[in-house]
Protein backbone atom coordinates (compact mmCIF):
# COMPACT_ATOMS: atom_id res chain seq x y z
CA UNK A 1 0.00 0.00 0.00
CA UNK A 2 0.95 3.65 -0.32
CA UNK A 3 0.46 6.70 1.89
CA UNK A 4 -2.49 9.11 1.70
CA UNK A 5 -1.32 12.69 1.10
CA UNK A 6 -3.28 15.64 -0.29
CA UNK A 7 -6.35 13.57 -1.09
CA UNK A 8 -4.68 10.77 -3.06
CA UNK A 9 -2.32 7.84 -2.79
CA UNK A 10 1.32 8.85 -2.67
CA UNK A 11 4.63 7.03 -2.89
CA UNK A 12 7.23 7.42 -0.19
CA UNK A 13 10.62 8.99 -0.80
CA UNK A 14 12.18 5.87 0.77
CA UNK A 15 12.52 2.42 -0.75
CA UNK A 16 12.11 0.58 2.56
CA UNK A 17 8.82 -1.01 3.56
CA UNK A 18 7.28 -2.33 6.78
CA UNK A 19 5.74 -5.79 6.79
CA UNK A 20 2.37 -6.01 8.53
CA UNK A 21 1.75 -9.49 9.94
CA UNK A 22 -1.26 -11.37 11.27
CA UNK A 23 -0.53 -11.94 14.99
CA UNK A 24 -2.60 -15.13 14.91
CA UNK A 25 -0.48 -16.81 12.22
CA UNK A 26 2.67 -14.65 11.87
CA UNK A 27 1.90 -14.47 8.12
CA UNK A 28 2.59 -11.24 6.21
CA UNK A 29 -0.65 -9.47 5.26
CA UNK A 30 0.78 -6.54 3.30
CA UNK A 31 3.51 -3.93 3.34
CA UNK A 32 3.42 -0.18 3.86
CA UNK A 33 6.09 2.46 3.19
CA UNK A 34 8.65 3.11 5.89
CA UNK A 35 8.14 6.85 5.56
CA UNK A 36 10.72 9.60 5.90
CA UNK A 37 10.83 13.14 7.27
CA UNK A 38 10.40 14.33 3.68
CA UNK A 39 7.11 12.43 3.51
CA UNK A 40 5.99 14.10 6.72
CA UNK A 41 6.97 17.50 5.31
CA UNK A 42 4.83 16.87 2.19
CA UNK A 43 1.85 15.85 4.29
CA UNK A 44 2.19 18.81 6.65
CA UNK A 45 2.50 21.19 3.71
CA UNK A 46 -0.70 19.77 2.22
CA UNK A 47 -2.51 20.04 5.55
CA UNK A 48 -1.29 23.58 6.13
CA UNK A 49 -2.36 24.67 2.64
CA UNK A 50 -5.80 23.12 3.14
CA UNK A 51 -6.29 24.73 6.55
CA UNK A 52 -6.87 28.25 5.27
CA UNK A 53 -10.00 27.19 3.39
CA UNK A 54 -11.11 24.41 5.76
CA UNK A 55 -11.31 26.70 8.77
CA UNK A 56 -13.74 28.90 6.80
CA UNK A 57 -16.06 26.02 5.93
CA UNK A 58 -19.25 26.47 7.94
CA UNK A 59 -19.90 24.23 10.90
CA UNK A 60 -23.00 22.90 9.12
CA UNK A 61 -20.98 21.90 6.06
CA UNK A 62 -18.30 20.26 8.20
CA UNK A 63 -21.03 18.36 10.02
CA UNK A 64 -22.44 17.09 6.75
CA UNK A 65 -19.03 15.89 5.65
CA UNK A 66 -18.39 14.10 8.96
CA UNK A 67 -21.80 12.44 8.73
CA UNK A 68 -20.86 11.42 5.20
CA UNK A 69 -17.66 9.78 6.46
CA UNK A 70 -19.67 7.86 9.05
CA UNK A 71 -22.12 6.67 6.40
CA UNK A 72 -19.29 5.43 4.20
CA UNK A 73 -17.78 3.55 7.11
CA UNK A 74 -21.14 1.84 7.60
CA UNK A 75 -21.11 0.77 3.96
CA UNK A 76 -17.70 -0.85 4.49
CA UNK A 77 -18.42 -2.08 8.03
CA UNK A 78 -17.74 -5.80 7.52
CA UNK A 79 -14.62 -5.17 5.44
CA UNK A 80 -13.10 -2.83 8.01
CA UNK A 81 -13.89 -5.10 10.96
CA UNK A 82 -12.41 -8.13 9.21
CA UNK A 83 -9.23 -6.31 8.15
CA UNK A 84 -8.83 -4.95 11.66
CA UNK A 85 -9.09 -8.46 13.07
CA UNK A 86 -6.45 -9.81 10.69
CA UNK A 87 -3.86 -7.15 11.42
CA UNK A 88 -4.52 -6.50 15.10
CA UNK A 89 -5.79 -9.82 16.47
CA UNK A 90 -8.87 -8.98 18.58
CA UNK A 91 -11.84 -11.32 18.16
CA UNK A 92 -14.16 -10.16 15.40
CA UNK A 93 -17.02 -9.16 17.76
CA UNK A 94 -14.65 -6.79 19.58
CA UNK A 95 -13.57 -5.23 16.28
CA UNK A 96 -17.16 -4.89 15.11
CA UNK A 97 -17.73 -2.91 18.29
CA UNK A 98 -14.63 -0.81 17.54
CA UNK A 99 -15.81 0.05 14.03
CA UNK A 100 -19.28 0.89 15.33
CA UNK A 101 -17.86 3.12 18.06
CA UNK A 102 -15.57 4.82 15.56
CA UNK A 103 -18.22 5.78 13.05
CA UNK A 104 -20.60 6.89 15.80
CA UNK A 105 -17.85 9.18 17.09
CA UNK A 106 -17.93 10.92 13.71
CA UNK A 107 -21.69 11.43 14.02
CA UNK A 108 -21.35 12.66 17.61
CA UNK A 109 -18.77 15.34 16.81
CA UNK A 110 -20.54 16.30 13.59
CA UNK A 111 -23.43 17.56 15.71
CA UNK A 112 -21.38 18.86 18.62
CA UNK A 113 -19.16 20.83 16.25
CA UNK A 114 -22.05 22.90 14.96
CA UNK A 115 -23.51 23.47 18.39
CA UNK A 116 -20.63 25.38 19.99
CA UNK A 117 -18.41 28.25 18.84
CA UNK A 118 -17.90 30.24 22.03
CA UNK A 119 -20.03 32.47 24.20
CA UNK A 120 -21.09 36.05 24.88
CA UNK A 121 -19.98 37.33 28.28
CA UNK A 122 -21.08 40.44 30.19
CA UNK A 123 -19.32 43.56 28.90
CA UNK A 124 -17.58 46.09 31.16
CA UNK A 125 -19.81 48.98 30.03
CA UNK A 126 -22.84 49.89 27.95
CA UNK A 127 -22.34 50.02 24.19
CA UNK A 128 -19.75 47.26 24.31
CA UNK A 129 -19.73 43.59 23.31
CA UNK A 130 -17.48 40.93 24.77
CA UNK A 131 -17.08 37.57 23.03
CA UNK A 132 -15.20 34.40 23.84
CA UNK A 133 -14.35 32.66 20.56
CA UNK A 134 -13.04 29.17 19.96
CA UNK A 135 -10.67 28.88 17.00
CA UNK A 136 -8.80 25.97 15.41
CA UNK A 137 -5.04 25.69 15.82
CA UNK A 138 -4.11 24.54 12.32
CA UNK A 139 -2.43 21.20 11.60
CA UNK A 140 -2.94 18.47 14.23
CA UNK A 141 -0.48 15.59 14.33
CA UNK A 142 -2.26 12.38 15.39
CA UNK A 143 -0.12 9.44 16.54
CA UNK A 144 -2.15 6.30 17.18
CA UNK A 145 -1.34 2.91 18.79
CA UNK A 146 -2.06 -0.56 17.44
CA UNK A 147 -4.53 -1.85 20.03
CA UNK A 148 -7.52 0.27 18.92
CA UNK A 149 -6.22 1.87 15.75
CA UNK A 150 -9.58 3.08 14.39
CA UNK A 151 -11.27 4.02 17.64
CA UNK A 152 -8.38 6.01 19.07
CA UNK A 153 -7.84 7.68 15.70
CA UNK A 154 -11.48 8.78 15.35
CA UNK A 155 -11.48 10.04 18.94
CA UNK A 156 -8.83 12.48 17.69
CA UNK A 157 -9.62 13.37 14.10
CA UNK A 158 -13.41 13.66 14.52
CA UNK A 159 -13.20 16.52 17.05
CA UNK A 160 -10.11 18.00 15.37
CA UNK A 161 -11.91 18.24 12.01
CA UNK A 162 -15.16 19.40 13.59
CA UNK A 163 -13.20 22.21 15.25
CA UNK A 164 -11.79 23.32 11.89
CA UNK A 165 -8.30 21.82 12.01
CA UNK A 166 -6.60 19.64 9.41
CA UNK A 167 -4.76 16.45 10.36
CA UNK A 168 -1.69 14.38 9.60
CA UNK A 169 -1.97 10.83 10.95
CA UNK A 170 0.90 8.50 11.88
CA UNK A 171 -0.68 5.05 12.40
CA UNK A 172 1.03 2.30 14.37
CA UNK A 173 3.56 0.33 12.35
CA UNK A 174 2.03 -2.92 13.61
CA UNK A 175 -1.51 -2.10 12.43
CA UNK A 176 -1.72 0.60 9.71
CA UNK A 177 -3.79 -1.22 7.07
CA UNK A 178 -7.31 -0.55 8.35
CA UNK A 179 -6.49 3.12 8.90
CA UNK A 180 -5.36 3.52 5.30
CA UNK A 181 -8.39 1.70 3.96
CA UNK A 182 -10.77 3.66 6.18
CA UNK A 183 -9.36 7.02 5.08
CA UNK A 184 -9.57 5.96 1.44
CA UNK A 185 -13.22 4.93 1.56
CA UNK A 186 -14.60 7.34 4.16
CA UNK A 187 -12.73 10.63 3.68
CA UNK A 188 -12.36 10.79 -0.10
CA UNK A 189 -15.02 13.51 -0.27
CA UNK A 190 -13.06 15.86 2.01
CA UNK A 191 -11.01 18.63 0.38
CA UNK A 192 -7.48 17.45 -0.51
CA UNK A 193 -5.03 17.94 2.33
CA UNK A 194 -7.58 17.98 5.15
CA UNK A 195 -6.79 14.36 6.11
CA UNK A 196 -3.35 12.84 5.47
CA UNK A 197 -1.72 9.55 6.53
CA UNK A 198 2.04 8.89 6.64
CA UNK A 199 3.20 5.41 7.60
CA UNK A 200 6.57 4.67 9.18
CA UNK A 201 8.55 4.11 12.35
CA UNK A 202 7.89 6.20 15.42
CA UNK A 203 11.51 7.28 15.75
CA UNK A 204 11.50 8.61 12.18
CA UNK A 205 8.01 9.61 11.06
CA UNK A 206 6.72 10.19 14.58
CA UNK A 207 9.65 12.39 15.56
CA UNK A 208 9.43 14.36 12.31
CA UNK A 209 5.74 15.03 12.89
CA UNK A 210 6.21 15.94 16.55
CA UNK A 211 9.03 18.41 15.84
CA UNK A 212 7.65 19.98 12.66
CA UNK A 213 7.28 23.75 13.20
CA UNK A 214 3.96 23.87 11.30
CA UNK A 215 2.25 21.31 13.55
CA UNK A 216 1.08 23.21 16.66
CA UNK A 217 -0.89 20.31 18.21
CA UNK A 218 0.17 16.72 18.92
CA UNK A 219 -2.51 14.19 19.89
CA UNK A 220 -0.87 10.97 21.02
CA UNK A 221 -1.98 7.71 22.61
CA UNK A 222 0.73 5.33 23.78
CA UNK A 223 3.22 4.63 26.52
CA UNK A 224 4.20 7.07 29.23
CA UNK A 225 7.85 6.85 28.15
CA UNK A 226 7.03 7.96 24.61
CA UNK A 227 4.72 10.67 25.94
CA UNK A 228 7.57 12.02 28.04
CA UNK A 229 9.81 11.99 24.97
CA UNK A 230 7.21 13.97 23.02
CA UNK A 231 7.02 16.50 25.84
CA UNK A 232 10.79 16.95 25.76
CA UNK A 233 10.92 17.26 21.97
CA UNK A 234 8.19 19.91 21.88
CA UNK A 235 9.11 21.95 24.96
CA UNK A 236 10.95 24.61 22.97
CA UNK A 237 7.97 25.32 20.70
CA UNK A 238 5.24 25.36 23.38
CA UNK A 239 2.99 23.04 21.39
CA UNK A 240 -0.43 21.96 22.59
CA UNK A 241 -0.03 18.37 23.78
CA UNK A 242 -2.87 15.92 24.10
CA UNK A 243 -1.38 12.78 25.67
CA UNK A 244 -3.24 9.62 26.69
CA UNK A 245 -0.53 7.47 28.25
CA UNK A 246 0.00 4.32 30.27
CA UNK A 247 -2.09 2.83 33.05
CA UNK A 248 -2.07 0.25 35.82
CA UNK A 249 -5.77 0.20 36.58
CA UNK A 250 -7.05 -1.32 39.83
CA UNK A 251 -10.27 -3.26 40.38
CA UNK A 252 -11.53 -3.36 43.97
CA UNK A 253 -14.02 -6.07 44.89
CA UNK A 254 -16.03 -5.01 47.95
CA UNK A 255 -17.18 -7.45 50.62
CA UNK A 256 -20.81 -7.22 49.45
CA UNK A 257 -20.05 -7.94 45.78
CA UNK A 258 -22.06 -10.85 44.32
CA UNK A 259 -19.53 -13.52 43.40
CA UNK A 260 -20.72 -14.51 39.92
CA UNK A 261 -21.29 -10.96 38.66
CA UNK A 262 -17.98 -9.70 40.06
CA UNK A 263 -16.09 -12.60 38.47
CA UNK A 264 -17.70 -11.99 35.09
CA UNK A 265 -17.04 -8.24 35.26
CA UNK A 266 -13.41 -8.75 36.20
CA UNK A 267 -12.75 -11.35 33.50
CA UNK A 268 -14.05 -8.90 30.89
CA UNK A 269 -12.19 -5.90 32.31
CA UNK A 270 -8.86 -7.73 32.44
CA UNK A 271 -8.97 -9.88 29.31
CA UNK A 272 -10.74 -7.96 26.54
CA UNK A 273 -8.26 -7.67 23.64
CA UNK A 274 -6.03 -10.11 25.56
CA UNK A 275 -5.50 -7.44 28.22
CA UNK A 276 -4.05 -5.03 25.67
CA UNK A 277 -6.19 -2.04 26.60
CA UNK A 278 -4.91 1.11 28.25
CA UNK A 279 -7.70 0.76 30.83
CA UNK A 280 -7.38 -3.01 31.30
CA UNK A 281 -7.64 -4.13 34.89
CA UNK A 282 -4.05 -4.92 35.89
CA UNK A 283 -4.38 -5.10 39.69
CA UNK A 284 -7.19 -6.71 41.72
CA UNK A 285 -7.94 -6.26 45.42
CA UNK A 286 -10.30 -8.67 47.22
CA UNK A 287 -11.29 -8.86 50.92
CA UNK A 288 -9.04 -11.40 52.59
CA UNK A 289 -11.90 -13.58 53.84
CA UNK A 290 -13.46 -13.99 50.40
CA UNK A 291 -10.24 -14.25 48.36
CA UNK A 292 -9.92 -18.07 48.25
CA UNK A 293 -13.47 -18.56 46.97
CA UNK A 294 -13.25 -15.61 44.60
CA UNK A 295 -9.89 -16.64 43.13
CA UNK A 296 -11.08 -20.21 42.64
CA UNK A 297 -14.23 -19.06 40.82
CA UNK A 298 -12.23 -16.65 38.66
CA UNK A 299 -9.65 -19.29 37.74
CA UNK A 300 -12.44 -21.67 36.74
CA UNK A 301 -14.12 -18.98 34.60
CA UNK A 302 -10.88 -17.93 32.93
CA UNK A 303 -9.98 -21.54 32.25
CA UNK A 304 -13.12 -21.94 30.15
CA UNK A 305 -12.29 -19.08 27.79
CA UNK A 306 -11.47 -20.19 24.26
CA UNK A 307 -8.21 -18.99 22.67
CA UNK A 308 -7.74 -18.78 18.95
CA UNK A 309 -7.53 -16.54 15.89
CA UNK A 310 -9.79 -13.52 16.25
CA UNK A 311 -11.38 -14.24 12.89
CA UNK A 312 -12.88 -17.54 14.16
CA UNK A 313 -16.41 -17.17 15.62
CA UNK A 314 -15.68 -19.48 18.57
CA UNK A 315 -12.76 -17.38 19.86
CA UNK A 316 -13.10 -15.51 23.17
CA UNK A 317 -9.48 -14.33 23.53
CA UNK A 318 -7.23 -13.75 20.55
CA UNK A 319 -3.46 -13.52 20.25
CA UNK A 320 -1.30 -10.74 21.58
CA UNK A 321 0.02 -8.34 18.99
CA UNK A 322 3.53 -9.82 18.84
CA UNK A 323 6.28 -11.93 20.36
CA UNK A 324 8.02 -9.01 22.07
CA UNK A 325 4.83 -7.97 23.85
CA UNK A 326 4.21 -11.57 24.96
CA UNK A 327 7.77 -11.81 26.27
CA UNK A 328 7.11 -8.87 28.61
CA UNK A 329 4.07 -10.64 30.04
CA UNK A 330 6.10 -13.81 30.54
CA UNK A 331 8.78 -11.82 32.36
CA UNK A 332 6.22 -10.26 34.72
CA UNK A 333 4.66 -13.64 35.52
CA UNK A 334 8.03 -15.33 36.03
CA UNK A 335 9.27 -12.56 38.31
CA UNK A 336 6.08 -12.73 40.40
CA UNK A 337 6.35 -16.51 40.76
CA UNK A 338 10.00 -16.22 41.75
CA UNK A 339 8.94 -13.82 44.52
CA UNK A 340 6.26 -16.15 45.86
CA UNK A 341 3.17 -15.69 43.70
CA UNK A 342 1.11 -18.73 42.71
CA UNK A 343 -0.47 -19.33 39.30
CA UNK A 344 -4.05 -20.62 39.55
CA UNK A 345 -4.82 -20.58 35.82
CA UNK A 346 -2.83 -20.12 32.63
CA UNK A 347 0.71 -18.86 32.91
CA UNK A 348 2.01 -20.34 29.69
CA UNK A 349 1.83 -20.38 25.91
CA UNK A 350 -1.03 -22.67 24.80
CA UNK A 351 0.52 -25.87 23.37
CA UNK A 352 -2.16 -26.25 20.70
CA UNK A 353 -1.48 -22.77 19.26
CA UNK A 354 2.20 -22.90 18.36
CA UNK A 355 1.91 -20.24 15.68
CA UNK A 356 1.05 -16.72 16.63
CA UNK A 357 1.62 -14.66 19.76
CA UNK A 358 -0.73 -16.49 22.11
CA UNK A 359 -0.59 -16.50 25.91
CA UNK A 360 -3.09 -18.16 28.18
CA UNK A 361 -5.22 -15.89 30.40
CA UNK A 362 -3.46 -16.07 33.74
CA UNK A 363 -4.70 -15.75 37.33
CA UNK A 364 -2.16 -15.21 40.13
CA UNK A 365 -2.49 -14.91 43.90
CA UNK A 366 -0.07 -14.14 46.72
CA UNK A 367 1.14 -11.03 44.92
CA UNK A 368 2.23 -7.71 46.42
CA UNK A 369 3.41 -4.29 45.32
CA UNK A 370 7.08 -5.25 45.24
CA UNK A 371 6.36 -7.26 42.09
CA UNK A 372 6.50 -5.77 38.60
CA UNK A 373 3.15 -7.32 37.75
CA UNK A 374 1.53 -5.06 40.41
CA UNK A 375 3.65 -2.02 39.67
CA UNK A 376 4.53 -1.75 35.96
CA UNK A 377 2.17 -1.82 33.00
CA UNK A 378 1.93 -5.45 31.85
CA UNK A 379 -0.45 -4.98 28.90
CA UNK A 380 -1.38 -8.62 28.60
CA UNK A 381 -3.87 -11.28 29.76
CA UNK A 382 -2.93 -11.43 33.45
CA UNK A 383 -5.09 -11.05 36.58
CA UNK A 384 -2.99 -10.70 39.77
CA UNK A 385 -5.11 -10.74 42.95
CA UNK A 386 -4.09 -9.28 46.30
CA UNK A 387 -5.93 -9.44 49.64
CA UNK A 388 -6.96 -6.41 51.71
CA UNK A 389 -8.37 -6.15 55.24
CA UNK A 390 -10.24 -2.80 55.27
CA UNK A 391 -11.79 -0.56 52.62
CA UNK A 392 -9.38 2.20 53.68
CA UNK A 393 -6.55 -0.16 52.76
CA UNK A 394 -8.19 -0.97 49.42
CA UNK A 395 -8.36 2.71 48.49
CA UNK A 396 -4.74 3.23 49.55
CA UNK A 397 -3.65 0.27 47.41
CA UNK A 398 -5.64 1.55 44.42
CA UNK A 399 -3.85 4.90 44.70
CA UNK A 400 -0.42 3.32 45.22
CA UNK A 401 0.76 3.87 41.64
CA UNK A 402 2.23 6.59 39.47
CA UNK A 403 -0.63 6.08 37.02
CA UNK A 404 -4.20 7.35 37.14
CA UNK A 405 -6.11 6.37 34.02
CA UNK A 406 -9.08 4.36 35.30
CA UNK A 407 -10.30 2.40 38.32
CA UNK A 408 -13.11 -0.11 38.92
CA UNK A 409 -15.18 -1.01 41.95
CA UNK A 410 -17.82 -3.69 42.42
CA UNK A 411 -20.25 -2.96 45.27
CA UNK A 412 -23.84 -2.03 46.01
CA UNK A 413 -22.84 -0.03 49.09
CA UNK A 414 -23.47 3.63 48.21
CA UNK A 415 -21.14 4.83 50.95
CA UNK A 416 -18.27 2.83 49.50
CA UNK A 417 -19.10 4.08 46.00
CA UNK A 418 -18.94 7.70 47.11
CA UNK A 419 -15.65 7.25 48.93
CA UNK A 420 -14.17 5.44 45.95
CA UNK A 421 -15.02 8.03 43.29
CA UNK A 422 -14.03 10.90 45.56
CA UNK A 423 -10.75 9.47 46.87
CA UNK A 424 -9.29 7.37 44.04
CA UNK A 425 -7.15 9.48 41.72
CA UNK A 426 -8.08 8.33 38.23
CA UNK A 427 -9.64 9.98 35.21
CA UNK A 428 -12.49 7.47 34.89
CA UNK A 429 -14.23 5.56 37.66
CA UNK A 430 -16.38 2.54 36.79
CA UNK A 431 -18.83 1.12 39.32
CA UNK A 432 -20.15 -2.39 38.53
CA UNK A 433 -19.83 -1.87 34.75
CA UNK A 434 -16.13 -1.77 33.81
CA UNK A 435 -14.63 -0.23 30.70
CA UNK A 436 -17.89 1.22 29.41
CA UNK A 437 -17.24 4.47 27.55
CA UNK A 438 -19.69 7.28 26.87
CA UNK A 439 -19.48 9.58 23.84
CA UNK A 440 -20.41 12.50 26.07
CA UNK A 441 -18.13 11.46 28.94
CA UNK A 442 -14.56 12.81 28.86
CA UNK A 443 -11.82 10.19 28.88
CA UNK A 444 -8.23 10.69 30.01
CA UNK A 445 -5.81 10.24 32.87
CA UNK A 446 -4.33 11.82 35.95
CA UNK A 447 -0.75 11.72 37.23
CA UNK A 448 1.57 9.93 34.76
CA UNK A 449 -1.33 8.73 32.65
CA UNK A 450 -1.39 11.86 30.56
CA UNK A 451 -2.75 15.29 29.69
CA UNK A 452 -6.05 16.35 28.17
CA UNK A 453 -9.33 14.58 27.52
CA UNK A 454 -10.99 12.75 24.65
CA UNK A 455 -14.75 12.45 24.06
CA UNK A 456 -17.42 14.82 25.31
CA UNK A 457 -17.35 18.59 24.97
CA UNK A 458 -13.90 18.48 26.55
CA UNK A 459 -12.66 16.37 23.65
CA UNK A 460 -13.76 19.03 21.17
CA UNK A 461 -12.30 21.90 23.17
CA UNK A 462 -8.89 20.19 23.18
CA UNK A 463 -8.60 21.18 19.51
CA UNK A 464 -9.64 24.82 19.94
CA UNK A 465 -7.70 27.77 21.26
CA UNK A 466 -9.56 30.54 23.06
CA UNK A 467 -9.75 34.18 21.98
CA UNK A 468 -11.36 37.04 23.87
CA UNK A 469 -12.87 39.84 21.75
CA UNK A 470 -13.73 43.19 23.36
CA UNK A 471 -15.69 45.56 21.08
CA UNK A 472 -16.65 49.12 21.97
CA UNK A 473 -19.31 50.00 19.42
CA UNK A 474 -19.35 53.71 20.28
CA UNK A 475 -15.61 54.20 20.01
CA UNK A 476 -15.50 57.40 22.08
CA UNK A 477 -12.56 58.87 24.00
CA UNK A 478 -12.27 57.42 27.49
CA UNK A 479 -11.74 59.54 30.57
CA UNK A 480 -9.03 57.16 31.82
CA UNK A 481 -6.76 57.70 28.79
CA UNK A 482 -3.79 60.10 28.77
CA UNK A 483 -2.94 62.70 29.95
CA UNK A 484 -3.37 61.81 33.62
CA UNK A 485 -2.53 65.32 34.86
CA UNK A 486 -5.68 66.86 33.35
CA UNK A 487 -8.14 64.40 34.92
Amino acid sequence: MKMWIDGRWADSTAAQVIEVTDPATAEVLDTVPAGTPDDVARAVAAARAAFAAWRQVTAVERAQMLHGAAAKMREHFDELARLLTLEEGKPLPENEEEVDWSLNTLDYYAELGRHIRGRVIPSPDAGQLSLVLKEPYGVVGCIVPWNYPLLLLLWKIAPALAAGNTVVVKPASLAPLTTLRMVEVAFDHFPPGVVNVVTGRGGVVGDALVTHPDVPVIAFTGSTAVGQRIARLTAGRMKKLHLELGGKDPFVIADDAPLEAAVEALAYAALINAGQVCTSTERVYVPRAMLPQFAEALAERVGRLRLGPGIEPTTDVGPMIGAAERAKVEEHVAEAVARGARVLAGGRRPPHLARGAYYEPTVLVDVDHTMAIMRDETFGPTIPIMAYDTFDEAIALANDTEYGLGACLYTHDARKVRRFYEEVRAGTIWINDPLTDNYAGPFGGMKMSGLGRELGVEGLEEFWQTKHVHWDMEGGIKDYWYPYGEK
